[in-house]
């Protein structure tokens, strides 16, 4: 009795034992299910956060000339998309070209981005020419849409007389610094090439089949399906998957900074400002004290000169407008029938017409400009000039002295001296002759605060002077 007694103690005990054990191993499961869940949560968050932010694509519009300002503008973008872990940069460009240091700025900038750069040459009509072609090939994903050119890349040296050799250097130069990417970017160098040398310029099937472009695609969304999943290979050695499908845009637009500097840079907006701002310069010397044309001029002036020192300019063509407005101011000192003033005209067109020498039309001053510009300068800078030597010359009198030819009516009879009418004033007036109450007389000269007068001879008191007319040799003035 006592053994079985103690046998199902011993029982008792484990069964209590058991069962404690079994609800410590419930909770601990328990807890172990509850932080499993809680971490999945978590990397789930974490991962559809990064996702969400890395599924950006950074937007530019290079729709310009490649110059300092549009330079600095796809700098911005790019540096946004970094700061943004952007998936990518797209640029959609259409350029028919432009600077080649600029050009070269942007390559680089490109080449050192940490996020993958597509350029797409877009929409139909569009152009990546000279500078574009090699920001074009510069790109991660070069993309064109159908019925768009690219090409025509020969540099042009426009900056004074520049000798064969030093041609052939800046030729071998750019071909080495197009080669030094090109073919890191697995795209064929000698077509490349042959767009620099020759001049050549692709459609969109041509250079894809020329393997200088990656995808041809007629929309943004169509582009960004086609190079989804694609692996680029970076210039520091890395490789990273595009993930672009469904990817959310950010387009990133010129500030307000970068928008009045562009039109700055257009050549023909920078010569007007010029001109205009001389003018209003001149004006100010010719009617001094008024203050808005002197400041107003000065600031236009001083922003056409800015524009101007970012373009290439030419030193001779400046010259040319120095001794155009020389001449023009000559004309109204040495009265040579117009001579010295066409000559100041036609040295300031010149002068405005190869004033920029940049290596596309589109940077340089045209025709209609400078002559339009130039004409009109050159009119109402000779005509300024011409009016104010006329003032200068013309006697200025203030006082009595001014009424000396003046016509006026004597109040009283002068017998030698009387009172008189001029001017609509009454002056102490003394006569050599006698002169009736009513008469007119004329002024001959001034004697402290009396006036020396005479009568008018018959003819011109028969032309009926009124009172206070100057008269000179019997014609009224």
């Amino acid at each position: 009795m006592k053994r079985s007694a103690e046998k199902r103690a011993i029982s008792d005990r484990r069964s209590a034992f058991k069962a404690r054990f079994g609800l410590q191993r419930s909770g601990l499961r328990a807890i172990c299910l509850s932080l499993a869940l809680l971490c999945g949560l978590m990397t789930g968050f974490l991962s559809g956060e990064a996702q969400a932010q890395s599924g950006k694509i950074v937007v530019l519009h290079l729709d310009d000339t490649i110059q300092p300002i549009s330079a600095d503008y796809v700098k911005r973008g790019l540096d946004r998309a970094a700061e943004m872990h952007a998936q990518a940069v797209l640029v959609e460009m259409n350029t028919p070209g432009g600077l080649l240091d600029s050009m070269r700025q942007m390559v680089t900038d490109i080449l050192a981005s940490p996020v993958p750069v597509i350029v797409y040459v877009a929409p139909a009509g569009s152009r990546a020419g000279s500078a574009g072609f090699f920001i074009m090939e510069a790109a991660d994903i070069a993309a064109m849409a159908p019925g768009t050119e690219a090409g025509a890349a020969h540099p042009v040296i426009e900056v004074g007389s520049v000798s064969d050799t030093m041609k052939e250097k800046i030729l071998n130069d750019a071909l080495a610094f197009l080669r030094s990417y090109v073919s890191l970017r697995g795209r064929d160098v000698n077509a490349a090439q042959d767009a620099v040398t020759n001049s050549k310029s692709y459609t969109d099937d041509e250079a894809q089949k020329l393997n200088l472009i990656d995808v041809i695609a007629p929309s943004e969304s169509v582009l960004l399906n086609a190079i989804d999943g694609r692996t680029v290979k970076r210039f520091n050695g890395t490789t990273q998957v595009l993930h672009t499908r469904g990817a959310e845009l950010v387009s990133v637009d010129r500030d307000l900074r970068e928008r009045i500097m562009d039109q700055l840079m257009d050549p023909n907006v920078a010569v007007l400002i010029l001109l205009a701002g001389a003018l209003l310069i001149y004006l100010e010397f010719h009617v001094p004290g008024t203050i808005i044309p002197g400041a107003l001029g000065t600031l236009m002036v001083l922003l056409a000169l800015f524009s101007l020192n970012l373009l290439p300019v030419r030193y001779t063509a400046l010259a040319l407008i120095v001794c155009a407005l020389i001449l023009m101011v000559l004309e109204a000192k040495f009265p040579s029938h117009g001579v010295l003033a066409l000559s100041g005209t036609v040295a300031l067109v010149l002068g405005l017409l190869t004033l920029v020498a940049g290596p596309i039309p589109q940077m340089r001053v045209q025709y209609a400009t400078a002559i339009a510009a130039g004409l009109a300068f050159g009119s109402i800078t000779s005509l300024l000039a011409w009016l104010a030597l006329r003032a200068r010359r013309n006697k200025v009198m203030v006082g009595p002295e001014a009424l000396v030819g003046a016509v006026g009516v004597a109040q009283q009879a002068l017998a030698p001296q009387g009172q008189i009418l001029v001017h609509g004033e009454i002056w102490q007036a003394e006569s050599a002759s006698a002169v009736a109450a009513g008469e007119q007389v004329r002024v001959r000269s001034v004697r402290g605060l009396t006036l020396l007068v005479e009568p008018l001879s018959p003819m011109d008191a028969s032309n009926g002077h009124p009172v206070g007319a100057k008269v000179r040799e019997g014609v009224s003035a």
